[in-house]
């Protein structure tokens, strides 16, 4: 019997790879003889590089580069998946919101140039793909800096060049006139795909700076600022297409710049994930899948990995299972996207932090009676 084991974090408790590791541990008890596929999933989010290194067998590389405050240095973390010719990097892990202290996050004074800095490790070590998750992120810089970290030429008012050693943060947006690409830098070689569920644009009402900004530490002055900067920067660089098109505005406008100057596609951070894992070729043959995440309800039909999951294995004809923390509203229509069933893995006499502080073992006992049944 082959079983496909392809779940998503349980988020404040398992990592999808130790998710991957509970199941697999009830259904060897179970069923001693059962070959079970591990493949780790994640939506592009937080855990991206983890569940990837882990489903193609890949290595963690880990960088020091700026964080996302100019005078920061953080230890930052990618992954080099297995076969070495993708790389897949969180941004977060270099100018990540949560690198900040609260009173710390403004977005005039943060900078995407950390993540530029992991562009540039990965395609030294010869890649010929990066997949690059941008969700979590402290900036609204429209990408100037990342493009800067890249040797991007990014020219400043009266023609100046901007320095490569002082990064460009959100303040800086007004000075900047020019960014040119097709100019030689080693990341232009390399073909990227955005890992991007949001679709806002650069700017307007539903712009990276009027949504985004707040959370970021942006004031109400500040967001109207930045709205504005932002859609000069569009304008001065001919770019007002790409400025428009669904997830520029992700991340405070790396997305906008990795459309821009860097010629990378936005995709969904489950399709990226599927394709990555080859997980339509591992479904192939297979007797049963076992998805599941933390919380299913009708946010997990908004483009989660576990419903992806799901539509893939209907598609196929697999029967799909998933093994959840809890179901919420909307966890029924989740049966019409191609799960066969979702089981709660929470034991109803135990309080809730017991709960998630057991959900490996829970995770265990759910597998092993699945299967026995």
């Amino acid at each position: 019997m082959k079983i496909v084991v392809a779940p998503d974090k349980f988020k404040g408790s398992l990592t999808a790879p130790q998710v991957v590791e509970a199941i697999s541990a009830g259904l060897r008890r179970a069923g001693p003889s059962v070959q079970i596929d591990a493949c780790p999933m994640a939506d592009g989010g937080e855990g991206t590089v983890a569940a990837l290194v882990a489903a193609t067998n890949g290595r963690l590389v880990t960088e020091r580069v700026t964080g996302p405050l100019p005078e920061m240095k953080v230890e930052a973390t990618f992954g080099l998946l297995g076969g070495g010719q993708t790389a897949v990097i969180e941004m977060a892990a270099a100018s990540g919101l949560a690198l900040l202290k609260p009173e710390d996050r403004n977005p005039l004074n943060t900078t995407t140039f950390g993540t530029g800095e992991l562009l540039m490790a990965a395609t030294r070590l010869g890649v010929g793909h990066i997949i690059l998750g941008i969700g979590g992120s402290a900036t609204v810089d429209g990408g100037i800096g990342c493009a800067q970290a890249c040797g991007l030429p990014v020219l400043l008012e009266e023609g100046e060049p901007v320095s490569p050693t002082e990064p460009l943060c959100g303040r800086d947006l007004p000075s900047v006139v020019l960014i040119k690409h097709g100019r030689g830098s080693p990341v232009e070689r390399v073909r990227i795909t955005v890992a991007c569920d949001v679709t806002n644009p650069l700017f307007g009402p539903e712009g990276a700076a009027a949504v985004f900004g707040p959370q970021k530490g942006a004031t109400p002055q500040q967001v109207r600022w930045l709205d504005d900067m932002l859609r000069q920067l569009a304008t001065r660089t001919n770019k007002l297409a790409e400025a428009d098109t669904p997830g520029a505005g992700a991340a405070g406008g790396l997305g906008f710049a990795m459309l821009a100057f860097f010629n990378a596609a936005l995709a969904s951070g489950s399709t990226i994930m599927i394709e990555a894992t080859g997980l339509r070729q591992r479904l192939a043959g297979a007797d049963l899948c076992i998805t599941g995440e933390g919380r299913l309800d009708t946010q997990s039909l908004s483009g989660k990995a576990p419903i992806a999951v799901a539509r893939l294995c209907k598609e196929l004809g697999v029967p799909c299972v998933a093994l959840v923390g809890s179901a919420g509203d909307g966890a029924e229509a989740a049966l019409n996207e191609g799960l066969h069933r979702y089981v709660e893995i929470r034991d109803p006499l135990l309080p809730v932090e017991d709960s998630i502080r057991r959900a490996a073992q829970l995770m265990e006992a759910k597998a092993h009676d699945l299967l026995r049944r």
